[in-house]
């Protein structure tokens, strides 16, 4: 199953990124063969439209789970329109968050905030 991950920086240390539509990149992570590959977010410069942007490249990537701290209704429609789960991470460790999901301990989340358009935070 492949995962994806808004981080802060392209390595396994790194931190969850707090906001999914303006992360800098994305880990795609692979459970099975443990492979991690980093992309560019290229939505995160966006005037606006930058969660659609962010999760039209997590539909793009064919992921079947979106690990983030909160997500827009814009962006969170996309994605579950592509039958991708969005779960709820817990803290900002990147690998805590990902060991959490694979023991099922990660909460889909509920919580769809409307979006900050117009890039306001």
């Amino acid at each position: 199953m492949k995962i994806a991950v808004p981080v802060d920086e392209k390595n396994m240390e790194t931190t969850v990124c707090p906001s999914f539509g303006r992360s800098p990149f994305f880990l795609i992570y692979d459970t099975e063969s443990k492979n991690a590959t980093f992309i560019d977010n290229n939505a995160a410069a966006s005037q606006g439209g930058s969660g659609i942007k962010a999760a039209q490249t997590i539909v793009d990537n064919q992921v079947s789970a979106l690990l983030t701290p909160r997500c827009g209704e814009n962006a969170a429609q996309v994605i579950q329109a592509a039958n991708i789960k969005i779960y709820k991470t817990a803290g900002n460790s990147l690998q805590e968050n990902i060991d959490a999901f694979m023991e099922g301990k990660l909460p889909v989340l509920n919580e769809i905030h409307p979006g900050f358009h117009g890039g306001r935070k």
